[in-house]
This record gives C-alpha cells, structure tokens and sequence, in this order.
C-alpha cells in the first residue's frame, strides 16, 4: 500500500462511505443496522459489527424496536441510531437476565442470531425505550486530542486556560488537565495520573507545553453524575464490548470524577454559552470553548448561532485574554473527524490533525 500515513488511515472510511450508499441503494432490506456494521468493521470492532448485523436480520421478531428504526423523526444516522441499538444490547448482556446474550458477550458461544433474537423477542420494550436516549458516549479518548490542541494554544498565547465544554455528559473530558497524555514522542499532562491515553500517533510532534487549566465548566441538557452507579453503567453499555482498553480507561476516568467532581450546568448549549461569553474573563487567562462529537445533535440553527456567537466574542479578545476554540467533529461530509482550532485575536482557523473517532489514534498535520 502506498501513500503517507495520513491517505492510508482516511482512504477506508472514505471508501466505506461511497460503497455504503451504492450498496444500500441497490440491496433490497438492509437498513441502518446493516449499514453501520460497515462502519464498526472499519473502526476495528468485528464484534460490535457481527451484533449489529444479526439485529438486522432479526429485526422483525422485534416490532417496536424495528418501528422506531423504520420510523425515526430525525437523519438516523447523525442520531446514530444504530449505537443506541447496540448500546440497548450491550446495558442487557451487563445486566445478567439473559444468559445466553451474558454468555455471547462473555465469548463464551458465537451464536449471534440466536442470543440476540432472542433478546429482542423478551426485551423489545426495554430496548426500543432506551434507544430514545441521547448516546452518552463521554469518550475520554477524545480529550488526547483536546489537549494537544491546548498545547498549540499555550505555545501561542503562553497563558493557563479557563476551560467552557459544550455537550460535557459526565463531564468527564472537563478534568482533562488531570490526564497523563503521550502524544507521538512527548508525554504531557498529569504524569503518573490513573488515566493515561496514548493514542497511536503518526506526523510531527505537538509543541511542549504545560496543560494548565485555572477552571472547568461545561453544559449539557442532560448532566450525568459519575456518583450514580446507574450512569456508570449506562456509559459502560456505550463502549464497544471488544474493546476492552477503553473499558478500563473509562473506569479509570470514572472513578477520577469522584475525586474531583466536575462542574456541569443543566442548560442547553445556546444559552449556556452566551451567558458564559458574557462573564468577566480574567487577565492572563485564555479561554478555550470545545466540544468533541456533539454539532451533529445540534439543530442547524443552533451550530449557526453558536458559531456566531464565537466569532463575535473572539472579535473581543485581546493580547491578554485570548479565546480559543477547538472543535473535534465530523466533517460535512462526514468522510473523517478533524480537530480544529481557532484562535482570537487573528481568528485564523487550523486543522491540527485527523482523527479517530474515540480517539484511538491522530494524524497530526501541523
């Protein structure tokens, strides 16, 4: 294979992507499950894709469930519908009730199309209830990226940070500066934390610089506490069952959040923000807004005002209270995740790298 390490990571999904649709636009009965299977396949979770696989083929022992797919009010791929449903699968096999689905998630027998029919069959209700809930992935991967990004910004304004998390669930990510990070060939962060996150990394080395973080506030409409043993659990079903690494990382994460609580308001992001943007900053103090895998929940007219709302405050910002933003999102297209980061006073926006979706690895570009 030829090619930079970059083209060789992105090429997969993209041809993912254009397959997909030509595959669902001339296969009879495959749907949303059957097409995100592709995607899990692709994302390195063999398992996760044979489950969503057999949910398709056993969609129809299943009544409500296969009625709320058929019939989702919204683009059932942002909503990622299909992480829901094999969230809903996974909370089941955690639980115990069902042996047979325990034992396929345990490796214990790989009949897939009967364990999870069967689930479907006896847990129809509970599994098309739970797929209503917003996704609560709260992907700790993800703050690796954060905080390279961070280490830009220091390299650039030279000042500790006051940090502002769109869509924070557990909040997780908001003790980013407790982490210990190893980014390509620089350690960073909190070293000999609980929660270390090196992600394969490939393209220069960030900058060396300290990841000081003065405060940390987030928001979201539906704040999770790390303390409620039931929001653990419900954060667990969303990590991949073959996954096991990010698993333990997460209830590294976990139970770091009991330590040190992190400050979440319950308000949406629209209004949150703008009164935030409104608050004093302090003089020596960078402020940074970032957010990782939640525009896509976003109504288009609120990423617009958001946006706005951004470029209107950063137009404000001076040598000695700088604004940053750093964004870790799908694409338009939704062909790779890119991080962003924009910075006032300049307002020059950059792709710092190409990334995993949790994280798992970084293609650094600056």
């Amino acid at each position: 294979m030829t090619g930079s390490p970059s083209s060789r990571r992105r090429l997969p999904l993209q041809q993912h992507w254009e397959n997909d649709v030509n595959m669902l636009a001339c296969t009879p009965g495959r749907g949303e499950l059957w097409r995100h299977a592709k995607v899990a396949r692709a994302l390195g979770s063999p398992f996760v894709a044979a489950v969503l696989e057999a949910g398709e083929r056993q969609l129809a022992r299943a009544p409500r469930t296969a009625a709320l797919i058929r019939n989702w009010p919204g683009d059932s791929r942002q909503d990622a519908v299909a992480m829901r449903f094999n969230a809903a699968l996974h909370a089941l096999a955690r639980h115990g009730r069902l042996p047979a689905l325990s034992a396929l998630y345990a490796n214990q027998h790989d009949d897939f199309d009967g364990a999870i029919g069967a689930a479907m069959v006896e847990q129809d209700d509970v599994i098309a209830l739970s797929m209503r809930d917003t996704p609560q992935t709260n992907e700790v991967g993800r703050s690796a990226a954060i905080a390279a990004a961070l280490m830009v910004a220091r390299q650039q304004f030279g000042l500790p940070f006051e940090l502002l998390e769109i869509g924070s669930s557990c909040g997780l990510n908001l003790n980013l500066g407790y982490h210990e990070y190893e980014l390509g060939g620089v350690s960073a962060g909190a070293i000999g934390s609980s929660v270390k996150i090196a992600p394969t990394w490939s393209g220069g080395n960030p900058p060396r610089a300290p990841i000081d973080v003065i405060t940390a506030r987030g928001t979201d409409l539906n704040p999770l506490n790390a303390s409620d043993p039931q929001v653990r659990d419900r954060l667990m079903s969303y990590v991949w069952a073959d996954q096991p690494h990010r698993a333990r990382r997460l209830e590294s994460a976990l139970a770091l959040a009991l330590r040190h609580p992190p400050q979440i308001d319950r308000a949406d992001a629209v209004t949150w923000l703008s009164q935030r943007l409104e608050d004093a900053q302090a003089a020596g103090q960078c402020r940074v807004i970032f957010h990782s895998m939640v525009l896509q929940y976003l109504t288009e007219h609120d990423r617009q005002t958001i946006t706005s709302m951004i470029r209107h405050a950063g137009a404000r910002a001076t040598a000695d209270k700088p604004l940053a933003w750093i964004s870790f999102e799908w694409t338009a297209l939704r062909d790779e995740v890119q991080l962003c980061l924009t910075c006032w006073p300049g307002g020059e926006t950059r792709v710092l790298a190409t990334c995993h979706p949790y994280g798992e690895w970084i293609d650094w570009r600056r």
